[in-house]
């Protein structure tokens, strides 16, 4: 009898000290149009981290988040990081880093969340239905730039908190935020080494919360693809020349840039650099299941984008080359004449910008190598007299998880089954997330990507979007994630 008694016990504190589902989802619900209000604020500030004349609109969006966290009752650091050169040799500060935790007893088990705060660029005239940072609600979906490329993230993981802390805050919980995540985390990796012994020193999981779903279904991300970012300089004068006085008599720079953009990849996709494919692994059986089973629509993404065909015709081929193989993109040539109009004039110095998505297994070092050595090859083949550099501006690693059935990805499954009622599908990003491989490697602890986003959220394009569906019922998800890890 008096076993029963202390069992019956037991169990009435833990019901009264855990609060229902419903409990804290309903909080949710009640608070999502000052939700919706907080992530307007958040878009207004236009924090373009690629942008060196708006860094202080990065640092105040730092400083914000800082304050809202604050309210939450975390202890906040800012971390200074030092300098950031820029390419005329100019340096400009770098923004701080947000470390906060809060800590509701040394005990219990800690989760610790990434995400970043800084955005592409963005401008109205690039093609946009609305004022990029400005955000609007149309039929459900709530448009501005870093709507789910990650404020919206970012705040659905504080929602997820302020609603626990009105109930019960079952674990401990830690904040990693930056402001440099689309170039490349200047600075953020070796905060991580140094701070690996102490702040990341009680971390047991790490949640980041920095990608979107294949379809209307949720899911997890357990691996994505790295990048190289390339710069080709090619000078052929001083200053730029008019094309009647020195048309057909110079070896004009945009041309040996074209030519050697052109020798990057075949008409298929293939990248031509030699070499490049070895170190990329082989897809499981396990992995193949996965994309079999994934829900994404080809002809849905199709319409949505204005694609008209893929290079791959399944659901299949499609996600197993955008984030198990590399892929060569060119994003622009900087020097050149873009505006309206026309000017006869050759350009004494243009600038291509291209990049390399990594597939795991892939080494960022030893492909960096392999491009420049085979574009100097290249560069030579065309005996031009110009002045040519390479610079490699950005490096990333790739990532999978091998930890898939481990504790976190079974609360990750569990937290999305009680929010959606669905089973959860299991993909890899075709993006980047630079920090992701750092903290498994340095921390070793164990990481899962939960993102928030749809797959037509148009990340770093125009009318980037987040559905409120997926804003309210994502900061639930993170709630119910929080209690699936406390009760492991």
């Amino acid at each position: 009898m008096k076993i029963i008694l202390l069992l019956l016990l037991f169990f009435t504190k833990m019901i009264a000290g855990a609060p229902s589902d419903s409990t804290v989802f309903g909080y949710i619900e009640e608070h999502q149009d000052i939700y919706v209000q907080r992530l307007k604020e958040w878009v207004s500030i236009e924090s373009d981290s690629s942008n060196p004349e708006k860094r202080c609109q990065v640092v105040k969006m730092m400083n914000l988040t800082a304050e809202q966290l604050t309210q939450l009752g975390a202890t906040v650091e800012l971390v200074e990081l030092g300098k950031q050169k820029l390419q005329n040799g100019n340096e400009i500060p770098l923004p701080p880093v947000i470390l906060a935790e809060i800590i509701t007893d040394p005990q219990k088990p800690t989760v610790c969340f990434y995400g970043h705060l800084d955005v592409q660029p963005a401008k109205y005239e690039d093609g946009w239905l609305t004022q990029p940072y400005t955000l609007e609600e149309k039929n459900g979906s709530m448009y501005g730039r870093g709507t789910s490329d990650d404020k919206g993230q970012v705040l659905a993981v504080l929602h997820a908190i302020e609603a626990l802390q009105k109930h019960d805050l079952p674990m401990n919980v830690k904040f990693v935020y930056e402001g440099m995540e689309e170039v490349g985390s200047n600075g953020l990796f070796k905060l991580v080494e140094e701070r690996n012994s102490t702040f990341f020193s009680d971390v047991d999981y790490i949640v980041i919360t920095d990608t979107s779903w294949l379809s209307k279904k949720p899911g997890i991300t357990y691996g994505t693809r790295g990048n190289l970012y390339f710069f080709i300089e090619v000078e052929c004068a001083r200053q730029d020349l008019h094309s009647g006085s020195f048309g057909g008599v110079v070896h004009e720079a945009t041309s040996d840039l074209i030519f050697l953009l052109n020798t990057l990849a075949d008409s298929s996709g293939r990248i031509l650099v030699p070499g490049i494919y070895d170190a990329v692994a082989n897809i499981s059986n396990k992995e193949k299941e996965y994309f079999e089973k994934a829900e994404y629509n080809l002809e849905e993404i199709k319409a949505k984008f204005g694609i008209k065909k893929f290079k791959y015709n399944t659901k299949e081929e499609v996600l197993i080359q955008n984030t198990c193989y590399p892929s060569l993109s060119i994003h622009g040539i900087e020097g050149a004449f873009s505006a309206s109009g026309t000017k006869t004039v050759i350009p004494a110095k243009v600038i291509g910008k291209f990049s390399i998505r990594l597939a795991p297994k892939m080494d960022p070092s030893v492909v960096e190598k392999q491009v420049i050595e085979y574009l100097h090859m290249k560069f030579a083949e065309r005996n031009s007299p110009n002045r040519i550099n390479i610079t490699c501006v950005i490096k990333a690693k790739p990532w999978v998880s091998t930890d898939t059935d481990g504790p976190l990805y079974l609360a990750g499954k569990n937290a999305i089954k009680k929010v959606f009622n669905s089973e959860a599908d299991f993909f890899r990003e075709g993006g980047t997330i630079p920090i992701g491989p750092q903290f498994y490697e340095v921390t070793g602890k164990s990481t899962m990507f939960l993102g928030i986003g749809g797959p037509d959220d148009a990340h770093h394009g125009q009318n980037e979007k987040l559905d409120r569906y997926n804003f309210i019922e994502g900061s639930k998800l993170y709630a119910a994630l929080i209690q699936e890890l406390a009760s492991l």
